[in-house]
C-alpha cells in the first residue's frame, strides 16, 4: 500500500504568517527586500537607496519593519509614529485613518511608513508587515508606486522576517566582510530559497558595506552563485550622516561622499535595468566555517 504525502501550503506548519492573497503590492512596482545581520547597516543602505531611486525620477515608498522603528529617520529627519501605533488610536478600524496619519514625505519626494511591532517577546512583526500593506492598499497608495523597499529586521526567523519576501521581486543582502555578516548571509540565502518555491521572490544580490576589501564575500560568491551588486567602503560621512539625520545625498559633497553617491545611483540603475535574478545555493554551516578564513 503507498501513501501520498501532500506538500504543506507555505506558512503551514510553521509560525511564519501565511499571505493573504488580496493584499498583493500591484505588478509593475519594483519591490526590494533588504536584510542582513542585524546592525550591518541596513536602513542606511535601504534609505540611501529610496534617496538614489527618487534622483532617477521614480516614486519610492520605504517600509521599515523593525519595532525599533529607525528605518527612515534618514529621509523625513524626525521619528515618525508607526503604524500598530496608529492603529491602536482608533481601536484598529483603518476606515478611520487618513493617509497623513501614517505615511511621511521625506527627502526628494520620497514617501515613509514605519510599520512598528509588539513589543518584545510578545507578538510577531509578520502580523504588522501584513497589516501595513493592507492599509496601503486600502486607501489606494500603492497604485502609483514605482518602487517600494522593505526595511526587514535583523537576522532573525519569525513571521517578522519572512513577510516582506511574499511581496518582494528582489532581495538585497548587506553584509561585511566578516565571518558572523557572511553567515547570517547563508542563513538568509537559505530562507530566500525557501520563499522562492512559493512566491515571486528571487536573489538580487550582495551589498558589500564598511569593508575596505571584499575577499571573504568573493569567496561566498563564488561557492554559492551570488554577486556583489554595489560595494561601500567604511567611509566616515556615512556614519556622519546618521549622526545629522540625513541622507548621504545632503552631506557636503567631498570626493568621498560623491563617490558613495554615485555607487547608490549605480545600485538603483542596476535593480532597475531587470537584474538577472540569483540561484543561490546555501552551504552547510561546516562548509562555511572551512571556506572563510585564513590559513
Amino acid at each position: 500500500m503507498t501513501s501520498t504525502i501532500n506538500k504543506p501550503l507555505d506558512g503551514e506548519g510553521s509560525v511564519q504568517v501565511k499571505q493573504d492573497p488580496k493584499i498583493n503590492i500591484e505588478e509593475g512596482a519594483l519591490v526590494i527586500a533588504v536584510y542582513g545581520k542585524g546592525g550591518i547597516g541596513k536602513s542606511t543602505t535601504s534609505s540611501n537607496l529610496s534617496a538614489a531611486f527618487s534622483k532617477l525620477g521614480k516614486k519610492v515608498l520605504q517600509i521599515g519593519c523593525d519595532p525599533k522603528h529607525d528605518s527612515t529617520f534618514t529621509l523625513t529627519h524626525k521619528m515618525v509614529p508607526t503604524v500598530i501605533d496608529i492603529l491602536e488610536e482608533v481601536d484598529f478600524h483603518s476606515e478611520e485613518l487618513r493617509p497623513n496619519d501614517f505615511m511621511f514625505e521625506g527627502f526628494n519626494g520620497v514617501m515613509c511608513v514605519e510599520s512598528g511591532g509588539p513589543p518584545a517577546g510578545t507578538g510577531c512583526g509578520g502580523y504588522v508587515t501584513g497589516q501595513t500593506v493592507k492599509l496601503l492598499k486600502e486607501h489606494h497608495l500603492l497604485e502609483d508606486t514605482d518602487v517600494v523597499i522593505f526595511d526587514v529586521l535583523g537576522d532573525v526567523v519569525c513571521g517578522g522576517f519572512a513577510a516582506p519576501l511574499q511581496h518582494a521581486n528582489y532581495c538585497l543582502i548587506v553584509t561585511a566582510n566578516d565571518f558572523d555578516s557572511i553567515f547570517a548571509m547563508n542563513r538568509i540565502v537559505s530562507a530566500i530559497q525557501a520563499k522562492a518555491k512559493n512566491y515571486k521572490v528571487r536573489l538580487g544580490g550582495v551589498v558589500a558595506n564598511r569593508s575596505k576589501d571584499t575577499d571573504q564575500i568573493d569567496k561566498f560568491n563564488n561557492k554559492t552563485g551570488l554577486k556583489t551588486m554595489a560595494h561601500f567602503q567604511d567611509v566616515d560621512a556615512i556614519r556622519r550622516s546618521r549622526l545629522k539625520k540625513c541622507t548621504i545625498f545632503e552631506m557636503e559633497e567631498t570626493e568621498d561622499v560623491i563617490t558613495v553617491q554615485n555607487e547608490y545611483l549605480s545600485l538603483a540603475e542596476k535593480l532597475l535595468n531587470n537584474v538577472k535574478p540569483l540561484e543561490g545555493t546555501p552551504l552547510k554551516d561546516r562548509e562555511l566555517f572551512d571556506l572563510l578564513g585564513f590559513d
